[in-house]
Formats: structure tokens, sequence, C-alpha cells
């Protein structure tokens, strides 16, 4: 294990800032996370249920999608109860191992999501331009594989930074200018020479955002191009409707991830490393069953009928 190994700073835990700084803020900023997250919960729970109970939904494109939904759940825990407990607590303290395991989940399930995101994207691409050979070309296998390679490559991503940050020495000061364990954060607290962490970090933010990236952009550029050459509006307006939903989500996600990127290092620029860091881990995982549920026409009827089903057992 990644945590056994010796650091050899003696710094055992740290004081989480938060957003202590605002405290007029802390009790509705607590209000707002906490409801943000049941609704992520609830939402992303339900996505699951309805995928599982309806046989309409037992398709490629929802067999993604509940990895997703799985993904949100996860990496939104990892970050969020930690949020909402140093909101209202005096004492916004973390274990040096705890600050180092919330770290590897974090990146592990952010980049795992990142590549999840780019495989529905080629998902998309399969069924609009070839959909006559879809179930071949995306069967079951290639499918599993495709989730497998994209778990794979997050946990060793995950593993490469984490091990990265272990090898540092921590300074006593022990305060970390953020929420959680963000990479800039702990980098920050470091007395070493982080240059090899920040050249892996470098190298995998990199890697990973333009591999998804570029999967993501060739595929609905070749998605558009077979839209544009459809001579049936039905046709047209069906393949539309097909990708609006995933090409929505995966604005949001990587706008915040490049918007994170762009922030300047400077003690001024927490505030917002702090707000973007908030809108990945806390806002997306909410905004994603909102997104994939209010434009489907078979997860709204799986839902009303769910609905339908407990009122009736109720009045029985």
């Amino acid at each position: 294990m990644l945590l056994d190994l010796a650091n050899q700073s003696s710094v055992t835990s740290f004081i989480l800032v938060g957003f202590s700084d605002y405290p007029q803020l802390q009790e509705p900023l607590f209000l707002v996370f906490l409801t943000i997250y049941t609704v992520t919960l609830l939402g992303n729970s339900g996505i699951l249920v309805v995928i599982r109970i309806n046989p309409k939904l037992h398709t490629r494109m929802y067999f993604f999608l509940s990895h997703l939904s799985f993904l949100d759940i996860c990496y939104s825990t990892v970050f969020t109860p930690k949020l909402l407990e140093i909101l209202i607590v005096e004492e916004r303290t973390i274990s040096f191992r705890g600050c180092m395991t919330q770290f590897f989940f974090i990146c592990m399930f952010v980049i795992t999501e990142m590549f999840m995101l780019a495989v529905m994207a080629y998902d998309r691409f399969v069924v609009v331009c070839n959909p006559l050979l879809y179930t071949v070309a995306m069967s079951p296998k290639l499918c599993a594989l495709l989730v497998a390679g994209t778990y794979t490559w997050g946990a060793l991503c995950s593993v490469i930074l984490t091990y990265s940050l272990l090898q540092l020495t921590y300074c006593p000061s022990k305060v970390i200018n953020h929420f959680g364990c963000e990479y800039s954060a702990i980098i920050s607290m470091s007395c070493s020479d982080p240059s090899f962490s920040q050249m892996a970090c470098l190298i995998i933010s990199i890697l990973s955002e333009a591999c998804s990236l570029l999967i993501t952009l060739a595929s609905y550029v070749v998605i558009v191009v077979t839209i544009i050459r459809m001579p049936s509006k039905g046709g047209l307006k069906k393949a539309f409707s097909t990708c609006t939903s995933h090409l929505t989500a995966i604005s949001i996600f990587h706008g915040i991830i490049l918007l994170l990127y762009c922030v300047p290092s400077s003690k001024s620029s927490w505030l917002l490393v702090k707000v973007f860091t908030a809108l990945y881990t806390v806002l997306i995982p909410m905004l994603n069953p909102l997104i994939y549920s209010l434009r489907n026409k078979d997860v709204k009827a799986t839902v009303r009928r769910l609905i339908k089903s407990k009122l009736c057992s109720q009045s029985t």
C-alpha cells in the first residue's frame, strides 16, 4: 500500500482552512452544499435504480450512464462530507493518511469520469454514424473492456501522483488553504523540491485532458458532419437528441476543469481554486442525472410509473 510508505516529514495531520475567512457564510454554505449533496445522492441513485428496473434501458448507452452515475456518487462522497464537517466544527483537521487517501480517490474518480465521458462520445459516434452495425461494433465485451480501461487508467494515474506526493517533506505549518486535499493545495505545503511531482502531474494532466478531449471532439465532428448530410428531418432530430444531453455534460465538466487549470498560482487566487473545485466535485455530480433524465422519455416514464406504484401501495 502507498500509505504504508514512510513520509520524511513529522507532519501527521493538516488544518483545512475551507471557507473560514467568511464566517458569516458558514451556515448558508453548509445548507447549500448539504442540499446539493442530497440531490446528488438521490438523483444518481435514482438513475441506477431506473436503469436496473426498466428493460428498455438495458442498452450500451445506459450501461455507460450507470457507471457515470456511480462515479458521480463516489467522487462527490470523497469531498463533500469533509466539506460539510469543516463548515460546522471549529477543529478543521484531517490526518496525513486521510489527506492522501482523499487525494488518491478524488484523482482516480475524476480521471475515470473524464474518460468515461470520452467513451460515451465514441458510443454516440457509433450509434449515429453506423446504426446498422451498432450492436456488432459495440459488443458487450468491448463495452466492458472500455469501462475497465477507464477505471484502470484512473487508478494508475492516481497511484503515480499519490506516490509522488508521499515522497515530499511537508512544512510544520500544516495549514492547507482549501476545504480538501486538492493537488495544488497539497503541493503548496511542501518544503522539499516538488519538481518530480509537478512534472508527473503536468504530464498526466495534459495526456488525460488531451486524449479525452481529442476522442470527444473527433467523435462529435464526425457526428455533426453525418447529421448535416442526413436528408430526413426526422432522422436529423433523432440523431441530434441522442447527443445533446451528453454534449451538455461534457461541456460543463471540461469547461470547469479547464477554468481550474487557468487559475494563476497566487495567494489571491485561492478563493477561485476553492470555488472551481467545489463546482466540479459538488455541483457537477448533481447536474449529470438532471441533464440525462429531463430530456429522456424512458427515464421519465419509469420514474412516473414508480411514483404511481408507490402512491397506489400507500392508498391500499
